[in-house]
C-alpha cells in the first residue's frame, strides 16, 4: 500500500498496515531549509520553491503527505490585508486591519488570480505532477473565524461577538465564501485533502460561541467542499470535539493540550484524529527514546495520523521529525 493510500485510508478510519504519519500544518524548520537550500520568505512567494520545500516533508522527513501552504496569510493578502512575509527565522504575519465590523467585505473579482493565491495553487499542481502517486497532497485554507482576525483585528472581532452578534454572523457568512472559493481552486489544482485552519481555540471562542457561530458554518463547509477536510484548531478543544463530530468533517488535527485518550473518546468512531504530539516537549526537545514512547502512546490511543500538533517551531531539529515518522513506519500493523 502506498503512502498516499495509507494517509487517505486513515482519513476514512479504514484498516491500514500501519498508522499514517504526517501533518496538515507546516513541518518546515530552519535546518530543513538549509538542507534544501530553499528559505523563507522566498518559499512563500515562489511556487516552485514552495513545492520543492514542501516535498522535503516526504523526501527528507518520511511523512505520508506534503503540505505547501506554510503561512496563515495567503488569502488574507489576496483580500488586501498588509502582510509581513517574515524571514527564514520568522513566520509571516498580517499587519493592521482591512475593515470594521459592520462594513461589507468585498472579494476582489481577480481574487484567485492574485499572486498570493496563484503561488500555492501552482505549488499544488507541481506536487500533484511530481509526487501525486506516492504521497497525499494536502492543501490549506483558513476558515472565516481566522480570516475575521486578519480583516477586523482580533480584539475588535472578539468584542463584536458579544456586542454585535448579528454583524459577526453576517461577516462570517461573507468570509466563508473566500474559504469555499480557495478550497475549490486547490482541489482543482490537485489537493487530495485540505486543512481547514480555523483558530477558534477555547481562550478565544467559548463552546457556546463555537456552537452558535461556527458549527453551522463548518457543517456547511463539509457539505460544499468535495474532499477530505482536516479541521485544525490549537489549544484545549475538549469542550468542542463532540460538536466538531457533528459537522461531517473527516478529521480533527488536535493539540497536545487534549490527551490522546480523551481526544479519541470525544471523537467517537467516525472522526479521524491527527497530530497531538507536543511541539515543545517532543518535536523540539525529544530524543529517540521519548519519540518512540510518544508514537507507542499514540498507537495505543488509536490516533489515526501521527505527527506534530501544529506548525512546528522553526528552530526545531528536523531530525526529531524524521525520527517520529520513522518510528511510525516501523509499526507493521494496527
Amino acid at each position: 500500500m502506498s503512502r498516499r493510500e495509507i494517509f487517505l485510508k486513515a482519513l476514512r478510519r479504514q484498516k491500514t498496515p500501519r498508522p499514517a504519519t504526517g501533518s496538515a500544518t507546516s513541518v518546515i524548520t530552519t535546518d530543513l531549509m538549509e538542507k534544501k537550500g530553499i528559505f523563507f520568505p522566498q518559499a512563500h512567494l515562489d511556487p516552485v520553491l514552495m513545492a520543492r520545500l514542501a516535498a522535503a516533508g516526504y523526501e527528507q522527513l518520511g511523512f505520508d503527505n506534503v503540505m505547501p501552504v506554510f503561512s496563515v496569510c495567503h488569502e488574507s493578502a489576496a483580500l488586501g490585508c498588509a502582510v509581513d512575509w517574515g524571514s527564514r527565522y520568522q513566520m509571516p504575519s498580517c499587519k493592521g486591519t482591512l475593515a470594521r465590523i459592520g462594513e461589507e467585505i468585498k472579494i476582489p473579482p481577480n481574487f484567485l488570480q492574485s499572486p498570493e493565491c496563484q503561488v500555492p495553487l501552482k505549488a499544488l499542481k507541481y506536487l500533484k505532477l511530481h509526487y501525486g502517486q506516492e504521497v497525499a497532497i494536502v492543501g490549506k485554507v483558513f476558515g472565516p473565524w481566522t480570516l475575521a482576525y486578519h480583516v477586523f483585528g482580533v480584539e475588535e472581532f472578539l468584542i463584536a461577538t458579544l456586542l454585535h452578534p448579528r454583524q459577526v454572523s453576517h461577516a462570517l457568512e461573507q468570509l466563508k465564501k473566500i474559504t469555499i472559493l480557495f478550497a475549490l481552486a486547490q482541489i482543482e489544482a490537485g489537493a487530495d485533502a485540505l486543512c481547514l485552519a480555523d483558530h477558534a481555540t477555547s481562550d478565544l471562542c467559548s463552546p457556546l460561541a463555537y456552537q452558535k457561530f461556527l458549527q453551522p458554518i463548518h457543517t456547511e463547509l463539509a457539505e460544499k467542499i468535495p474532499c477530505f477536510l482536516i479541521l485544525h484548531i490549537c489549544g484545549d478543544t475538549s469542550d468542542r470535539i463532540s460538536s466538531i463530530c457533528q459537522t461531517g468533517i473527516s478529521c480533527f488535527h488536535f493539540d497536545s493540550a487534549v490527551s490522546d485518550t480523551l481526544a479519541r473518546k470525544l471523537a467517537g468512531p467516525r472522526l479521524a484524529l491527527m497530530g497531538g504530539t507536543s511541539n515543545l516537549e517532543i518535536i523540539r526537545k525529544g530524543n529517540l527514546e521519548t519519540i518512540t514512547q510518544e508514537v507507542r502512546k499514540k498507537v495505543a490511543a488509536g490516533i489515526d495520523i501521527i505527527g506534530p500538533e501544529c506548525a512546528v517551531p522553526l528552530d526545531s531539529p528536523a531530525e526529531n521529525l524524521r525520527m517520529l515518522a520513522s518510528a511510525v513506519c516501523q509499526i507493521q500493523s494496527r
